[in-house]
């Protein structure tokens, strides 16, 4: 039996993470009344700040033009392969380089150039090696999200409690069962918060090579957009890339609840 302070403990909790909501949503509502009457009152110009009103008509053509979804996905697909495989490939690399502490020392400072260069300046050598295709696309995100993953993961591996590897080791356990049943284990939270990073990196590395050579896509519908002066596009594209980002954040959430669950 919980005791009469704990539930309304939690009963207080439960009333602030409601406000904090509603308040969330007053100040969207407020931000939008406020462009949408700035628009009409012309006090911006509407046509190079649209407004929220002119989004959601383009948003509805997009959906009735059967352009909507189609979009989406192809964004959401690339995103997602770019993110499985910057995770895996980077918890891997850094799993072989905490292994050896050699082969760390000689590529670290590959990694530390790599990180602080531009990937978008090696979009053109991409797209003349890969083609202008999707290849290139997931090329480019897996590029920028696979250096901090790397980088990530391996702090967070040689950060483990110090104390905890000794004991390991006065058992004369190995590097597999250090890393299996402590070093991974230890380092769930490093891995999760990669992940948040991952989704959001993989989402700009996607939107960037869309820009570069794709024909359909969310960053096609904003680049097009752009070109043709059509501000409204733009922004229904911006709108849409945010929910996109948001809902791929709260999946990266739920996961974050299954290894916590689970650990």
């Amino acid at each position: 039996m919980h005791s009469r302070e704990y539930k309304l403990y939690l009963k207080r909790l439960k009333r602030n993470k409601f406000l904090v909501v509603i308040t969330q949503i007053l100040i969207l509502v407020f931000l939008i009344f406020i462009w949408e009457y700035l628009s009409r009152s012309n006090i911006i110009n509407a046509f190079i700040y649209s407004s929220p009103s002119k989004i959601v008509n383009t948003i509805i053509k997009l959906y009735n033009d059967n352009n909507l979804f189609n979009n989406i996905w192809i964004t959401v697909y690339e995103t997602i392969i770019s993110f499985v495989l910057a995770t895996l490939l980077g918890t891997i690399i850094a799993i072989i380089l905490w292994c050896s502490k050699f082969l760390y020392k000689v590529i670290d400072p590959y990694l530390i150039v790599l990180n602080s260069l531009p990937k978008v300046a090696l979009g053109p050598i991409i797209i003349i090696l890969c083609g202008a295709n999707i290849k290139s696309i997931i090329i480019m995100a897996l590029l920028i999200s696979l250096i901090i993953t790397i980088t990530n993961v391996y702090s967070g591996f040689v950060n483990t409690d110090k104390n905890r590897i000794k004991l390991m080791q006065s058992f004369h356990a190995s590097k597999w069962q250090m890393l299996k049943y402590l070093i991974i284990p230890y380092n769930y939270h490093v891995i999760v918060g990669t992940l948040k990073i991952n989704v959001g990196m993989s989402l700009v590395g996607v939107i960037m090579g869309e820009f570069l050579v794709s024909k359909s896509g969310i960053g096609y519908l904003i680049n097009y957009g752009s070109q043709v002066f059509n501000l409204n596009l733009v922004f229904a594209g911006i709108i849409i890339l945010l929910i996109v980002s948001y809902l791929m954040y709260l999946i990266v959430l739920y996961i974050e609840k299954v290894l916590i669950r689970n650990n």
